[in-house]
């Protein structure tokens, strides 16, 4: 699974290629030789098409493609089949999705990996995105769960379904790590490193804390793509889980 843990803390980190271009996409590999992961967003996906995802692989990158699917089981299925055939490796699905739509998923992903002869992808249940507040989620979309709740009762959905794991914010890592250990995976935006800027997350931690609350992978974008040295600033991420 694409999930398992590595000591290598580059593994641990997932670059966000969001607000790039396709062209800057591929340049961003070689401004950083330690990087392993990038995420492949909405943004990059619509203006690159599936290509791009192959285009990173072949430059030796592992892909999270981070889609959030979200439809009716035999969409959500064929989506993930598509998905997986890419190489992608992480895969986001909405846990509000319901249990049919992501067994669907996790059962075409799955079989679709195994027919390329890829390894099998991990996909990620979304519950409530990082820019989302208690408030907001309450008045807006009128769910009477506080945010911690919540997301406890979507990973519960998501893992009983079979999802290898989850997108949560850092803050929720520890509890959702207490009710559902490794291997299911915790992959966490959200995350700003020393001295960055919050920007538009609202649930927010740092890396090293991220990781010790039980964070499997970190995914950092603007701190490290809009850095005037992204390679130095990705190592900067790196000794932050080590030091």
């Amino acid at each position: 699974m694409a999930s398992s843990l590595s000591a290598d803390p580059a593994e641990r980190i997932i670059v966000a290629l969001d607000g790039m271009d396709p062209e800057q996409a591929l340049a961003f590999g070689g401004q950083v030789s330690e990087l392993r992961w990038v995420k492949v967003g909405l943004e990059l996906f619509v203006q690159a098409g599936p290509a791009v995802v192959s285009q990173l692989r072949d430059q030796g990158l592992r892909v999270f493609l981070d889609l959030k699917f979200h439809d009716i089981p035999a969409t959500m299925a064929g989506a993930c089949t598509g998905a997986a055939a890419l190489g992608a490796e992480l895969i986001t699905v909405h846990a509000c999705a319901g249990r049919e739509a992501l067994q669907a998923a996790q059962a075409a992903a799955m079989a679709s990996a195994h027919s390329a002869g890829l390894v099998t992808p991990t996909l990620l249940a979304v519950t409530v995105l990082t820019s989302w507040d208690q408030q907001r989620l309450q008045q807006e979309l009128a769910v009477p769960q506080g945010i911690a709740e919540r997301v406890s009762s979507l990973a519960l959905l998501s893992a009983t379904a079979g999802i290898g794991g989850c997108v949560c914010s850092p803050l929720e890592a520890a509890a959702l790590r207490a009710q559902h250990p490794l291997p299911f995976s915790l992959v966490t935006p959200g995350i700003r490193p020393k001295g960055s800027a919050v920007g538009d997350q609202a649930r927010v931690m740092g890396p090293a804390e991220a990781i010790a609350a039980g964070a499997s992978q970190l995914v950092i974008g603007r701190p490290i793509t809009r850095s005037a040295d992204p390679g130095a600033a990705f190592s900067a991420c790196c000794e932050e889980l080590v030091n």
